[in-house]
């Protein structure tokens, strides 16, 4: 029976013959209209089914033989997203202020300098950043490992969110009113904090274990 193949960031669909790919599209924002139309040609050469997009800001060409994986990568000029796998899935953002006029804090650069940071990155379980430019949550910030929500003030830090299985939770608030700078340094210090922890499990389960308290005091937090 067919399986997931990682090394070629492709998944096994319902057929149990063919796959999907999803290359890495960071923040969904595309400035080079050409590879919309690159994705279309290599859609039509290869016999996709479809092109999907997917909840992590991506495009997913559905239904493609494991035969042709090589030469997909190759014809789209892409490398994969990590959409399997126990790492930092996805890093999904808004319009922010760079396009947004609600857009309270810069979630597009922001964004962008965690998805360089951190997309792909190795972890005990997989892991997913939301950031929000405004508190309308866009972004889904409070169901995320890490969620960031744009305030007049500055950066909002929710921690331990996440909606798979059948007992979602609601993200906590960490943080508040930090500058661009603050929300990357303490983003680095949750990360390197859960990887320590080296629990097979999301974020959001090793806070419960620990206690919310102690988590903050961890990371150099005020509690209470």
């Amino acid at each position: 029976m067919a399986e997931d193949l990682l090394d070629k960031g492709a998944i096994v669909q319902r057929d149990k013959e063919t796959y999907a790919i999803a290359p890495h599209i960071p923040g969904g924002i595309i400035t080079d209209f050409n590879l919309l139309r690159r994705m279309a040609d290599v859609g039509d050469k290869y016999g996709a089914k479809a092109i999907k997009l997917t909840s992590a800001q991506r495009f997913a060409l559905v239904g493609l033989k494991a035969e042709d994986l090589d030469r997909v990568w190759q014809d789209l000029g892409l490398i994969a997203g990590a959409a399997i796998g126990l790492c930092v899935r996805s890093i999904k953002i808004c319009p922010g202020t760079t396009f947004c006029r609600l857009g309270m804090q810069d979630a597009v650069g922001v964004g962008l300098k965690l998805d360089e940071l951190y997309h792909g990155m190795p972890l005990p379980y997989k892991f997913k950043i939301g950031v929000s430019g405004c508190p309308n949550n866009c972004s889904e910030s409070p169901i995320k490992d890490i969620g960031l929500v744009g305030m007049n003030k500055g950066w909002r830090v929710l921690a331990g969110g996440y909606v798979s299985g059948l007992k979602p939770r609601l993200a906590d608030v960490i943080a508040a009113d930090l500058n661009d700078d603050q929300v990357l340094d303490l983003t680095a210090r949750i990360l390197e904090w859960y990887k320590q922890a080296d629990k097979k499990k999301r974020l959001g389960r090793v806070i419960d274990d620990v206690g919310l308290d102690r988590f903050k005091e961890d990371l150099g937090l005020p509690v209470g």
